[in-house]
């Protein structure tokens, strides 16, 4: 082979397949603290990310998992099924990930187990959006 093909195979294959493949276990990296919000009247989990998953914050990432339709149109990737989600007290908020999705043409069923490919971000701020979100996602 010549150079330049091998370094068009590498150049394509980085951009094809550039994603990090991370379960749920790579997200328990985090310890949360409670902190009263006046204008709710009530406690709030705040994230403190630790330094494994800080480092995988702004990276593509592709992680499996079982999708719940919050709203129409609003899903949620989470490390188990409806019945045992971290809505109904089975998980603590590392087991979710929110969907921000690449196109408004994709869709789910509920409780369908995918694998997902997005941007990784942490949020420590947003109290009405989950401490991940992935964005620019969609299935692979």
């Amino acid at each position: 082979m010549n150079k330049t093909l091998i370094f068009f195979m590498l150049f394509f294959s980085k951009i094809c397949f550039g994603q990090i493949e991370i379960g749920w276990k790579d997200l328990e990296d985090i310890e949360f603290s409670e902190t009263f919000i006046d204008s709710l009247d009530e406690y709030i989990l705040f994230p403190n990310f630790g330094p494994e998953v800080l480092e995988l914050s702004g990276k593509k990432v592709a992680i499996s998992g079982y999708i719940l339709e919050i709203d129409i149109g609003y899903y949620i990737l989470s490390k188990g099924p409806f019945a045992s989600c971290f809505f109904c007290g089975a998980g603590g908020p590392e087991t979710i990930a929110e969907l921000s999705l690449k196109s408004d043409d994709i869709s789910f069923v509920m409780d369908e187990f995918v694998t997902i490919v997005g941007v990784l971000k942490l949020n420590d701020e947003d109290i009405y959006r989950c401490n991940y979100i992935l964005e620019y996602a969609y299935p692979k």
